[in-house]
């Protein structure tokens, strides 16, 4: 029963992620995964970082979980084709902070929940998945009142703009909600079991949404626009060359 979180981490932040860049991957054009990889490392990310932390109730388990689950990912997304990114600082601090936020909250379900901790945090990922992926999926699906309710989605904002170097208030916006609401749930771990927290925690979480669904929606660049202001290495082009090839 023990080794069932550490399956579900693997599913979600490392199987899941990569079978759909697979599939999303176009090798006659190296350049076709851009738009698609915040949506991705942000299920990915809150995954293992979640799952994680709810099953070990340590928080650093679940944050180095998702860094090293988000490197992973970003280096295959390189070999298939995805041009360089230009500011990897701004990718790594957006996806520290997510990383950190997702964690909190399976620490926070591990607190609550004890031993089925992981089970909270697994329903969790499960239902915000969902709404992420139908949004990347089919854009003018779901109202914007609901997407910007969800820490995924803010997660998936603040991701793509790094990777795109699309620098806007949305994503400025996302990162300040996602560390807002994982200081807010923080507070909650450490004075439980007191109950008093949860209003402050609940009360930030619809003021940080408030402030996203507030904020200009992204324009994020076209695939072109992204492969023409960032060059693809070598070996992706060679990747991309060779799958072509074996197609």
């Amino acid at each position: 029963m023990r080794a069932l979180p550490w399956l579900l981490v693997a599913l979600t932040g490392v199987a899941a992620p990569v079978v759909a860049m697979l599939l999303l991957f176009d090798a006659s054009d190296p350049a076709s995964i851009p738009p698609l990889n915040g949506p991705i490392l942000a299920v990915g990310l809150m995954g293992v970082s979640m799952i994680g932390a709810a099953a070990t109730g340590r928080l650093w388990v679940g944050v180095l979980l998702g860094l090293l689950s988000v490197g992973g990912l970003i280096l295959l997304a390189y070999t298939l084709g995805m041009p360089t990114v230009l500011h990897p600082l701004s990718v790594g601090f957006a996806v520290i902070i997510a990383s950190i936020s997702f964690a909190v909250r399976g620490a926070l379900f591990a607190r609550s929940a004890s031993d089925r901790g992981w089970w909270v945090a697994l329903f969790v990922v499960g239902g915000e998945a969902a709404v992420v992926a139908t949004a990347a999926a089919r854009p003018d699906m779901l109202p914007d009142w609901l997407l910007a309710l969800l820490p995924a989605q803010w997660a998936s904002m603040a991701i793509q703009a790094a990777l795109t170097n699309s620098a806007d208030s949305v994503a400025n916006s996302a990162l300040i909600a996602l560390a807002g609401t994982a200081a807010a749930t923080l507070v909650v771990v450490w004075l439980w079991p007191r109950r008093w927290p949860y209003l402050l925690m609940f009360s930030a979480w619809l003021g940080f949404s408030a402030l996203v669904y507030h904020s200009p929606a992204p324009e994020l660049p076209r695939v072109d626009q992204v492969s023409a202001a960032a060059p693809v290495s070598p070996l992706a082009s060679g990747t991309a060359r060779y799958l072509h090839n074996f197609r």
